[in-house]
């Protein structure tokens, strides 16, 4: 990595585990390899939502390993104590080759758009912070911060609440957003019951249960009717 790599425009940091320990949540509904095709799938959007993004000028993945993540997205080590602790070794990186502003995104937003995210980055330009909440109004689900030197990661319970006191302690304005592709974050059998009820095609490739179709189908019978 060399230094003014990350420089332009303001850098993406998107946290995902190594994909065998994700959404253990879903292992009464999706088979392991179920699992880990999901969690792929939604990185993928994720990502691709990035690259849409007119205000994002680069994407690093956080994980302890590559799998799926393209080429020319670099990954970060996980050093393995946590979310926070590996957003902090993130942005130690970043901040030495000389990141200004950091979006801290999730990998299990399967429903968020480029335009979710650059209403996000522009909120927090004016105030150097943003945060984006889950749909409980409880958690985060996106995070901005410019500059990104002092600011304590706080993910967790209640997080939502903890960014907006730790924006306070360093006299950040506080812009709190609820955006529709931001709030959906993954978690359990009934949130993956939702997304399937989108008729997403990205997500065709997931079993279904009985009654639950694929777009191709859902298209169907919407024209038969």
């Amino acid at each position: 990595m060399s230094p003014g790599e990350f420089t332009h425009g303001c850098s993406a940091v998107v946290a995902v585990k190594a994909r065998p320990h994700c959404k253990s949540r879903l292992a009464g509904r999706l088979a392991p390899e179920s699992r880990v095709l999901l969690v792929r799938l939604m990185l993928n959007g994720v990502l691709d939502a990035l690259r849409g993004a007119r205000l994002i000028g680069r994407i690093v993945v956080v994980s302890p390993e590559r799998d799926t993540v393209p080429p020319d997205i670099r990954v970060l080590r996980d050093p393995g104590d946590g979310l926070n602790p590996a957003l902090d070794s993130a942005r130690q990186v970043l901040v030495e080759n000389g990141v200004t502003e950091i979006l801290i995104l999730p990998a299990d937003l399967p429903l968020v758009t480029a335009d979710d995210i650059d209403q996000l980055v522009a909120s927090g330009r004016r105030t150097g912070f943003a945060s984006a909440t889950d749909a409980a109004g409880t958690g985060t689900n996106a995070l901005y911060i410019a500059p990104p030197t002092s600011f304590r990661f706080q993910f967790g319970p209640a997080s939502r609440f903890h960014h907006l006191d730790e924006a306070a302690r360093l006299g950040m304005g506080a812009e709190a957003l609820r955006l529709q592709g931001l709030e959906f974050d993954l978690d359990g059998p009934a949130d993956l019951a939702y997304l399937l009820a989108q008729h997403h095609a990205r997500y065709d490739s997931l079993p279904r249960l009985p009654g639950e179709t694929t777009t191709a189908a859902a298209g169907s019978i919407a024209l038969a009717g």
